[in-house]
């Protein structure tokens, strides 16, 4: 299949990547009560041996989830573990003891896959709109670890040798809390949707998957 796209639906897709951190932010920000932006947003085609050097190994909570239908792949949220017991803390509401020490009891572990859940389906539902279709989604897991093995427990990679990444930074004011989302789409299932978006769509109106929380 020839991979060649429509430079302005490149530049629509751009956008629509952007506007998905952007409601990830936002909800983020629902869930903290505390303002939370992108701070960058950026996409990656990467050698499929070099995405656990971009991801770094320094150890970290992972939620990843995979995607059942065009365009196929994982959506990846990494966060450092302090700020993940924060914000399971803050989706527990006081239910429950934290566990002590670097693990993670049961209940911190189903509130950052409740997490997770949120934050994929409003990222996921806007690219769907804009696709106009629907993106199935599996359920979330969760994995702790260094960052470059959490990759290895997603499996499933593509054949090709190149990775399509969209590497989007979120921090939640003054920088005190933040999360990385990764996107690993299929790149010629992804390619296959975006030839099909209409070149006179509004990304901005079709993202808005509306509140979440």
């Amino acid at each position: 299949m020839g991979l060649q796209v429509d430079v302005r639906k490149l530049d629509l897709f751009n956008q629509m990547a952007k506007e998905g951190s952007g409601t990830v932010a936002d909800n983020l920000g629902q869930l903290t009560g505390l303002n939370a932006s992108v701070h960058t947003s950026q996409i990656n085609f990467l050698d499929i041996s070099d995405v656990k050097t971009h991801i770094g190994s320094e150890r970290q909570v992972g939620i990843f989830v995979e995607l059942n239908e065009p365009p196929y792949g994982y959506v990846l949220f990494m966060l450092d573990p302090a700020d993940s017991k924060r914000l399971a803390g803050a989706m527990m509401g006081g239910m429950g003891d934290p566990s002590d020490g670097d693990g993670f009891s049961d209940m911190e572990r189903s509130a950052m896959q409740e997490i997770g859940n949120i934050m994929t389906s409003a990222f996921i539902d806007g690219w769907a709109n804009v696709l106009d279709t629907t993106i199935d989604m599996g359920t979330p897991n969760f994995v702790y670890g260094p960052a470059s093995g959490i990759v290895d427990k997603m499996g499933g990679w593509p054949e090709s040798e190149l990775v399509f990444v969209i590497d989007s930074q979120i921090t939640v004011e003054d920088g005190d809390l933040g999360m990385t989302v990764y996107t690993f789409p299929e790149l010629e299932s992804l390619v296959a949707l975006i030839q099909n978006i209409d070149a006179d769509t509004d990304v901005a109106v079709d993202t808005n998957a509306g509140d979440v929380l």
